[in-house]
Formats: C-alpha cells, structure tokens, sequence
C-alpha cells in the first residue's frame, strides 16, 4: 500500500477490474454484485446515525446486528453483539426470534450464518460486494481439480481435507462430502489432530499461512512436511513424488491483511518501541510468526491485552480497525498499543460495510423490504454443515 503521504497524483484510467472493485462497475459472472436497489444514503447525511437508530428501534426484536472485529466503529455501534466469524455465526443461531440477521462482515461469514440458522431466518450483507480475498482464492472448480491430482498421485484416499473457517460455503460442502473439517484458528490444532487420525495427509484450504504455522509451531512438523499447490499450475506446481512426500498440502492462498506483515516489520517496531511485545494472528506469514512473542486468533489477541499489566507495551499485526478499537479501550490502563506495520492498512472488503449500506439496509428491512439476502442452495448447505458440525464435535 503506498503512503498517502508522500503519493502523487497519477495520469492513468482505471482498468475494468479497479472499475469493478471500486464499486462502479458489476461482473455479471460474479454471486456477488456491487449495487443497490434503490437509494444509497450520502455518506455526508448527517442524520445517518440517528435513522439507523430509528430504524433498528421500529425493527426491535425482529433484527439481529452482528458486527465483525474488523468492522469499523461506525457500524459496530450498533451492532447486537461482536465476535469473530464463527462466534457471530453461532450467536446468530442462538436468537432464533430474530427474523432478520443483519451481518456487518463479508461473505463467507453471512452464509456460515444461513447455514447454521433456521429456514425462516433471513441472512442480509448490507453490500454484497463484500468479500474476501482469501476464500475467493480457493473456488469450487480449483479445488475439485485439486482432488483430481492427488487422486492420480494415488493419495487422495489419505488426504482428509481441512479447511479454514473463512472459505466460501462450496468449499466447506466439499470439505464434507470428502471426509473432512472446518477449522477457526482458535482451533486449527485440534482440527489438524482430528484430521490426522482419520488419514496420514492434509489438504488445508484456503490459507497457506494458518497451516503451515500450525503444523510447524504447534505441532513439530518440518517446513519439509509441507507443500504448497498452486492452483494457478498444471498439477498444482507439484510432482507426484512431492505430493507423496508430503503431510501437509497448503492451498497457494493467504489474508491480504495479514500477510503485508514481514519480519521487517517486527524488527523495526522493537527498535521503534524498546521493551514492546510482539502479538501477531496465525495467518501471517511463517517468518513472522516466529519471530513474534505470542501468537493467536482474533479473541486471543483481545483477552491476552485484556490481562496485560499496565503500562506494557504491544505492537499487535491484525487488522487496523480492530488495533485503534483496542489502543483506544485500553489508553486510560497506561498500555502502549500500535499497529505492527507502520503503512496503513485496512481490510478493504470488510470497509465495505459503511454506515450508509447499514442504514439502507435496515430501513429497507423496516418498510418491509428484504434486501440482500445471502442464502445457501440446500445441498451445499447439508455438506458444509456436517463439515461444520465435525467440527463443533471436536475435543
């Protein structure tokens, strides 16, 4: 990301894909689009908060806010209840009275929600343009092919696939018609553990990162134990004899928040903040990881700053909103928070979810309009809830 700083202006026209990421322009192929039906609030309404306000209060029990960690502050504000993914999703089923479940996060999460929740509970993403580029990294046809390779290589009857909590719903279907789980990274070890009895190889999809790290660093395996397979290559970039060597198969994909954090990146803020823990998520890269002081998921990272002493000093490598909601909880304990990198960076997709989208949302929902619901085809639901509830029967 460049530095707003120091960047110039420059003399060029946006290509058809910045057209279609800034939300100008619609990829018909795409199951996400990039407009609204109707009017979208100007973002310089300045009754936006309190027709927000009014329209959740004329919804009442009817609605169910759920808003991500990464989401920014304007919108959690009114959210029911913050979590990370698979929390929010759980809370979601736990209120079957609501009709409406309104997720403040990105797509997978929105039908993680739909598949866990009842038939007559409606699952809304105020802007279905938000993704994830990681699950998009991994699609149905990639991964099916995938399959097909290790099938010829002779392993695909002992690969069980694992597969990371932000993947789309096809892909968490696959996971469990072939044997295989869902994984947070709260509870990828115990995943990896499960799925290592069952078979003598993995397959993690999508996020390289998370399973390399916790293969190697929770659970003593090599870096030689792994394999990365490229979906992008014939047979994944990999031969046969490599996909036979190997335990675990990682899926060519990664967190683009995550994975901007480099070694560089530590370095500079232990020299920058003399005394300063180093607290890092699971999905950034290898290098990183280890040279960290503590690493975790997303509610990892909030109890661990939760119990610090004061006056201690951290420099946390996950998502900037959440790093700012942090620093500004615990300013009045004397605990010194910064963001790891010194470039900004924001989860652009998750962004998505402004106020105006939430407001248009909400009082369309109030007038009786559904908008933007996010529903899963009844198959791809009945495979990706076995694969989901494997792993809720984790020990």
């Amino acid at each position: 990301m460049r530095d707003v700083t120091t960047a110039q202006p420059l003399d060029v026209q946006p290509s058809p894909l910045a057209l279609l990421l800034l939300g100008r322009e619609a990829d018909p192929k795409s199951e996400r689009g990039v407009e609204c039906p109707g009017d979208l609030p100007s973002p310089s309404d300045p009754d936006l908060v309190e027709r927000a306000r009014t329209a959740k209060e004329k919804l009442g029990n009817k609605v169910f806010i759920l808003g991500h960690h990464y989401q920014r502050d304007e919108v959690i504000q009114f959210a029911d209840v913050t979590g990370d993914s698979f929390k929010l999703a759980r809370d979601a089923a736990a209120r079957p009275e609501a009709e409406y479940i309104v997720f403040c996060g990105v797509h997978f999460m929105a039908e993680s929600a739909d598949i866990l929740t009842t038939d007559d509970q409606k699952v809304v993403l105020p802007d279905l343009a938000a993704g994830c580029s990681m699950a998009d990294m991994a699609t149905a046809e990639q991964v099916a092919e995938c399959w097909d390779v290790l099938t010829e290589a002779g392993i695909a009857d002992l690969t069980v696939p694992v597969s990371y909590m932000n993947s789309s719903a096809d892909i968490k279907a696959f996971t469990g018609k072939h044997g295989g789980t869902i994984c947070t990274s709260s509870n990828a070890k115990r995943a990896l553990d499960w799925a290592f009895e069952q078979g003598e190889k993995v397959l993690f999809l999508p996020d390289q990162h998370l399973g390399r790290n916790t293969a190697v660093r929770d659970m003593g395996m090599s870096l030689d134990d792994c394999v990365v397979y490229n979906p992008h290559k014939p047979n994944g970039g990999l031969t046969a004899e490599e996909l036979r060597g190997a335990k675990m198969i990682l899926w060519r994909g990664h967190c683009s928040v995550h994975g901007r954090f480099s070694l560089d990146s530590v370095n500079d803020v232990r020299e920058r903040v003399p005394g300063v823990n180093v607290l890092v998520h699971p999905e950034c890269r290898h290098e990183v990881v280890a040279a960290a002081d503590y690493v975790g998921s997303t509610e990892y990272i909030i109890k661990t700053l939760e119990a610090a002493p004061a006056g201690s000093k951290w420099a946390i490598g996950t998502e900037l909103n959440l790093v700012r909601r942090l620093a500004n909880r615990f300013a009045d304990e004397d605990k010194e928070i910064v963001f790891l990198d010194k470039t900004v960076c924001f989860c652009s997709t998750m962004n998505r979810i402004d106020l105006p989208h939430l407001v248009w949302a909400l009082e369309s929902l109030a007038e009786g309009n559904l908008v933007n619901r996010i529903q899963v085809d009844r198959e791809t639901e009945s495979f990706a809830k076995l694969a989901l509830e494997r792993m809720l029967a984790l020990p």
